[in-house]
């Protein structure tokens, strides 16, 4: 752990890279001179080596072409140091921060003054960018305008981190900040009286100043009840696929806000919206 803190807030910002190929040119050399009585003295090394390095590529989510080449070579040595240090054990920052489960409903007030004074704060910082990465994730795949707007913010959030322009306890308040506001996102619908697939057909319509204004928010949650109708109507296999359907399915749309009322300086920009939206509804529909 004191590793990855001290890769992560070394003031040479090229101190990562510089470990990450010092650590793959060993790997490279081990594999070499394996059979080695010589070579063996220094396998828990590293093996110690190799596990900060996953986290680090991992921290940077670092999709360079030679992360594949890596992986073999890690997996390769770890048959020979089997008993050695392995990732899963040394830098796990869960396990570090006693976390079982990570879920974003674990932060609250008391986590939070936890990661201030924990003496690896970078690696805090880390540890709540996957929570928020994860429901991110789980965000994504039912709500498409939400997942924008919490990428945006976890985005500006981290900003500061990477430029160095705030201390690590200013980012962690803004990061805890941001899951609590994440947290409370999955009781909205609740709410709204709105399902989430309706949530999410409500929130593209509702992108629309002038629609906020002139409608009602009741007349708004009618408009996502009947989208969620209508998309279902008109999503049979492979429809995305399919210029006709999806014509067919603009037209539905179109003539529902019409129907309502809906500002037509927007609509275009809102049937646009629920057609993505739409597709990642059908998509899930059909995972």
């Amino acid at each position: 752990m004191a590793a990855l803190q001290h890769l992560l807030s070394a003031a040479e910002m090229d101190l990562p890279d510089r470990f990450l190929h010092h650590a793959r040119v060993a790997s490279q050399a081990f594999t070499l001179a394996v059979s080695s009585p010589e070579a063996m003295r220094f396998r828990d090394d590293l093996a110690f080596f190799q596990a900060v390095a996953v986290e680090v590529r991992r921290t940077r989510a670092d999709n360079t072409p030679d992360v594949a080449d890596d992986f073999e070579i890690e997996t390769a040595i770890r048959q020979v140091v089997s008993d050695a240090v392995t990732a899963g054990g040394v830098v796990d920052i869960y396990a570090a921060a006693g976390i079982e489960k990570p879920d974003i409903s674990i932060i609250d007030d008391d986590f939070a003054q936890r990661l201030t004074t924990n003496p690896y704060p970078n690696v805090q910082i880390e540890l709540l960018k996957r929570l928020l990465n994860a429901e991110l994730k789980t965000v994504a795949k039912r709500n498409l305008i939400a997942e924008r707007r919490f990428s945006e913010m976890l985005e500006r959030a981290m900003r500061p981190y990477t430029n160095r322009s705030l201390d690590a306890a200013e980012i962690i308040t803004e990061l805890v900040e941001l899951a609590k506001q994440m947290r409370a996102e999955r009781d909205r619908g609740a709410q709204l009286n709105l399902r989430d697939d309706e949530l999410a057909f409500y929130d593209a319509v509702c992108q629309n100043d002038s629609a906020m204004l002139e409608l009602s928010d009741d007349l708004l949650r009618t408009i996502a009840r009947e989208l969620i109708t209508i998309v279902r109507q008109n999503a049979t296999v492979d429809w995305d696929k399919k210029e006709q359907v999806r014509a067919s399915l603009r037209r539905h749309i179109r003539r529902l806000l019409t129907k309502y009322k809906y500002p037509p300086d927007k609509q275009e920009a809102a049937v646009l919206l629920v057609i993505q939206q739409a597709e990642l509804f059908a998509g899930e529909q059909a995972a």
